[in-house]
């Protein structure tokens, strides 16, 4: 399915998953246990566990300041953490062109991925980051298949599945249109599409992005999440996600973390987790919280100052 064949009305409300326990629970795609980490000695994250379950959608939520996108760089070894532990199953999914390290000691069905050579982590997990930059005179293929990097030979170079590979995450994109054209002429949108494109070019199970909606527009905003919600459902895809929006967040993901100070204070499906009252208490902003009639998706609005000067009027 490509992106240009899902419905475009609105942000998708598709039917959430069940509380994530019992034995129709999904297999864990990433776990991370125990992680703490700083910035010039100073603890920012705090023993943080986030959980990954396979090919579904988690969303970290939480104010500014409250570690979400600290934790997500820790997990994509870009930021280094202090304590605890980041392992990825033994095998890839089916149909992924599994490459295997060496288990984790402590289980013999899981990898240290805190341990495993550039190459091997970069087959495993990838992440599109809050900004990067569009470099210039190069096209949308040729920085898709900036994403084939884990799979070229030292020396030699070659990549044999690379090319079809690409290709496909061109389609998955819904880039193909504009393969050939140079990335500088893109909209922010069909550029933030293109990085997605290079990430799914990676072929990894696990797929973390940083505020992927972050300076788009409203259609934009809704066809990524489109996108991430696709990845996840028809491709298999395990998606960690930062996202600032909560009725955002709540639509798109099958579980909702959330984070104040530094911590996990709750974690579970958007159901579980949106209380009024544990929002504003972690928002520090009276937050009203009630469930779609339709799709039973929980909704929010924050009431400031200027709420109560319309009730009054």
């Amino acid at each position: 399915m490509k992106v240009s064949d899902l419905d475009r009305d609105g942000i998708p409300q598709r039917r959430r998953a069940q509380p994530l326990e019992g034995d129709a629970a999904p297999s864990v795609g990433l776990a991370a246990a125990a992680l703490t980490v700083g910035y010039d000695g100073v603890d920012v994250v705090h023993a943080a566990d986030l959980n990954l379950p396979r090919g579904k959608v988690t969303a970290l939520i939480g104010p500014n300041g409250s570690g979400k996108s600290t934790l997500l760089r820790a997990v994509a070894r870009l930021h280094r953490a202090r304590t605890g532990s980041v392992t990825v199953p033994r095998e890839k999914a089916p149909g992924d062109g599994s490459r295997n390290g060496s288990a984790n000691d402590g289980d013999p069905e899981q990898l240290d991925a805190l341990t495993l050579s550039r190459n091997e982590f970069a087959r495993r997990i990838t992440m599109l980051a809050q900004s990067r930059t569009a470099p210039s005179g190069l096209s949308v293929r040729d920085v898709v298949a900036f994403g084939r990097h884990p799979y070229r030979h030292r020396f030699r170079g070659t990549d044999p599945d690379g090319p079809g590979v690409v290709e496909h995450a061109l389609a998955v994109t819904d880039v193909v249109a504009f393969a050939d054209r140079g990335v500088e002429q893109l909209s922010g949108g069909q550029l933030q599409r293109v990085w997605l494109a290079c990430c799914l070019a990676q072929d990894t199970d696990v797929l973390l992005l940083d505020e992927p909606t972050n300076h788009l527009d409203l259609r934009y905003q809704v066809e990524i999440l489109d996108l991430i919600r696709d990845l996840a459902d028809t491709h298999g895809v395990t998606v960690g996600v930062v996202l600032h929006d909560l009725d955002q967040a709540a639509a798109v993901a099958d579980q909702v973390v959330l984070l104040a100070e530094g911590r996990v204070s709750a974690a579970g499906t958007p159901a579980d987790v949106y209380e009024s009252e544990r929002l504003t208490d972690t928002y520090g902003i009276r937050i009203e919280v009630e469930s779609d009639p339709a799709t039973g998706v929980p909704r929010t609005r924050a009431l400031g100052r200027h709420h109560r000067r319309l009730e009054r009027s």
